[in-house]
């Protein structure tokens, strides 16, 4: 009898459809995209509508020809890609591929890997969204115009290998004007004054507090400059009385953030874990996909991580509700579920905000199943979607008001304390967000004494102190994503490979967390700039983004947002070829030396990449291969196992020490040893290792 075929993109998903969908059907993966542009020529018919001419890659035939003969064999084809653009786009993709006549085919999309989402998505099935395939069509063909026809130029006038990419070039820009900012910011010197006050009467139950002076008991702002002025008023302050003026107290509350979506998980993992949107993205689809867990087999554990949009299933509203009420009270419930808008652009509300698929899967429940980042993401989402629909923290904020009145100079300045004391905590016993790095750290409120309007103090001490103002901060991973989200530049599934793309060209570089250009990527970006002030316009590549959400959402003619685009690129191509002057850039110095002259060895770039050369060139013409060291000792020397590349260009691992040790591997070596007999450990797979001197395979280590 004939089963109902299901196409997937990963096994790890098939497994958990499988699960839940029985016999009937049977589960095949795609293991991701399987058909693109080509690698070794533009692939777009500039000329005939910019038509993309698609091929199937080498590696993946294999799996083409198995998804075909899978279909020849299957009664109904359903198309169960991830639920976004380049979902829809794989599903178009495979039925181009895999279409026979006599079979009919349905797109079915859901949200969350569990029994009542699948099912309904089967039930109710959907043709092929040809909108949102364009969409994405439109930006494939975008970025492959921009990528190959300026990356070309590069390689003439500054370094062969260099490669520029449409939003990735804006990101790189961002952050190259943000190091100039740094560069050619002027500190200004300021200064503040404290004082410890305390109490006069009664004396025994005084309580010492400081208050800062912050201007004129008029109103007036004080700015203090230099270090006379501090002096000055400080003698001024010495000699004056104090009393209390005004005291005002205020209930506040304090709401909890919305729940996850792609860019506020990427900011928070990075800021609460350390992770990169890239490991962070990582783990959230296994996440998704599903994990075994004990006798629930392949379980999905949160919904999709591919999302811009807040909304939450009534459902899970109910059960977040529900599990509030019955672990921390039913004052920890609001009177009614929340729900949060969003404001960023192009935010579609048709999909759901990142949250657990159970709320009654709590993190503690199912840790043992999890490996350490796995449950520190899981338990990041879970608690922030369960404290998003707790109770405000409540907080009694006090302010005070003290007049400092100086007889000799007849002058009464304005000092000011405050304290916030919480009296109802909330959604906080559970989480909070975190702050950005750059951003001042609150300053810890101390409870202060009780006092009235009339109150006299006594002045114990003054602490005057100097200060200058702060550059603006370096990009980190959480507030680089913010940006781009703030301008609108790319999409969810964009931010990840975005950042991983302007390192790995070495256009930027993490120090101590944040980013910072090279000397590579400033030329780069100074060249693209000017040369191209449009394409890598901040405001143009966002209303780009835009222009392709018509695409996707208003049904608007890719080919001619494509063609409105190429027109003036065209033209600002040839400028650039006759104008742009040839850059040399420095050689990258080594702390290696030549062995034939004594003179530095320096990093050179040729067309089959990078390679060690003698800075004494051309009286030395010496020169050596570019190792990159993986962390890890060869078993048989003990010298450091390097990545290699053979005659067919495959990535292979060996001993630096060829030819006098010819130990060679062709499977990823880890710097960790093995934990059973402190043997080589490999990587096998995505998530594995294993040893290569004893039996020993678990789970990849964590660094």
């Amino acid at each position: 009898m004939k089963k109902k075929l299901v196409i997937v993109e990963s096994p790890a998903k098939a497994r958990t459809l499988t699960k839940i969908l029985g016999r009937g059907y049977s589960l095949k993966a795609s293991l991701g995209h399987i058909r693109d542009l080509p690698k070794s020529r533009l692939g777009v018919d500039i000329e005939n509508g910019f038509v993309p001419k698609y091929v199937v890659p080498k590696e993946k035939k294999k799996v083409v020809a198995e998804l075909k003969e899978a279909a020849k064999t299957a009664s109904t084809i359903y198309l169960a890609t991830d639920p976004d653009r380049e979902g829809e786009a794989i599903s178009w993709h495979l039925t181009e591929l895999t279409k026979t006549n006599r079979i009919t085919y349905y797109r079915v999309v859901f949200h969350e890997i569990i029994k009542e989402a699948v099912e309904h998505a089967f039930k109710h099935p959907r043709s092929i969204d040809m909108q949102l395939v364009n969409a994405q069509q439109a930006r494939r063909v975008l970025d492959r115009l921009v990528g190959y026809e300026i990356s070309p130029l590069l390689w003439r006038k500054v370094r062969r290998g260099l490669s520029a990419g449409r939003v990735q070039s804006v990101a790189l820009r961002i952050i190259v004007d943000r190091e100039r900012e740094i560069k050619e910011f002027t500190p200004i010197e300021y200064w503040t004054i404290e004082a410890e006050l305390i109490k006069k009467i009664p004396a025994d139950e005084a309580k010492t507090f400081r208050a800062m002076l912050v201007g004129l008991i008029d109103g007036t702002k004080l700015d203090i400059h230099n270090q006379e002025q501090a002096t000055d008023i400080n003698s001024e302050l010495e000699q004056a009385s104090y009393s209390v003026v005004k005291v005002k107290t205020k209930k506040l509350t304090r709401q909890p953030a919305p729940p996850f979506i792609t860019s506020t998980l990427q900011q928070e993992a990075w800021r609460k874990l350390r992770f990169t949107a890239k490991q962070t993205m990582a783990i959230a689809q296994q996440l998704y996909e599903g994990l075994t867990i004990g006798d629930e087999g392949s379980v999905g554990l949160i919904t999709y991580m591919r999302t811009d949009s807040t909304r939450v299933a009534h459902s899970a509203l109910v059960e977040a509700r529900e599990f509030i009420s019955d672990k921390y009270g039913s004052q920890f419930i609001p009177p009614h579920s929340r729900s949060f808008i969003r404001v960023a652009k192009g935010a579609q509300e048709a999909h759901e905000a990142i949250r657990p698929t159970k709320i009654w899967r709590e993190p503690s429940l199912i840790k043992s199943y999890l490996n350490a980042s796995q449950f520190k993401l899981y338990q990041l989402i879970w608690k922030r979607m369960v404290a998003s629909q707790m109770s405000a923290a409540l907080f009694d904020n006090t302010t005070i008001d003290i007049r400092a009145r100086c007889p000799d100079s007849k002058t009464d300045y304005l000092l000011r304390t405050s304290s916030s004391i919480i009296t109802f905590p909330g959604f906080t016993i559970l989480y909070t967000e975190s702050k950005d790095e750059n951003k001042e750290e609150e300053k810890k409120s101390s409870l202060l004494p009780h006092l009235e309007k009339g109150d006299e103090l006594a002045l114990l001490d003054l602490f005057p102190e100097q200060h200058f103002t702060q550059p603006p901060p370096h990009f980190t991973e959480a507030t680089l994503i913010k940006m781009l989200e703030q301008w609108g530049i790319g999409r969810p599934s964009t931010y990840a490979p975005i950042i991983s793309t302007i390192q790995e060209r070495a256009y930027v570089i993490k120090a101590n967390g944040s980013f910072q250009p090279t000397e590579l990527g400033i030329v780069v970006n100074d060249l693209l700039a000017k040369h191209f002030p449009d394409v890598f316009d901040i405001e143009f590549t966002a209303r780009m983004e835009e222009e392709l959400d018509q695409i996707a959402q208003e049904n608007r003619d890719w080919v001619n947002v494509v063609k409105d685009f190429y027109i003036p690129f065209e033209k600002s191509l040839q400028d650039a070829s006759l104008l742009m002057e040839k850059i040399k850039l420095a050689d990258e110095l080594t702390e290696e030396i030549c062995p034939e002259c004594g003179k530095t060895l320096v990093v050179k770039h040729g067309r089959y990449g990078k390679f060690l050369a003698c800075i004494g060139y051309p009286e030395c013409k010496y020169t050596k291969s570019f190792q990159v060291k993986m962390g890890a000792k060869c078993p048989e020397c003990g010298a450091e196992i390097v990545q290699k590349i053979n005659k067919k260009k495959r990535t292979f691992y060996g001993c630096s020490n060829y030819p006098n040790c010819k130990f060679a591997i062709n499977s990823k070596p880890l710097p960790q040893p093995c934990p059973k007999c402190g043997g080589l450990l490999t990587q096998y797979r995505k998530n594995l290792a294993k040893c290569t001197k004893c039996e020993y395979k678990g789970k990849l280590p964590q660094d």
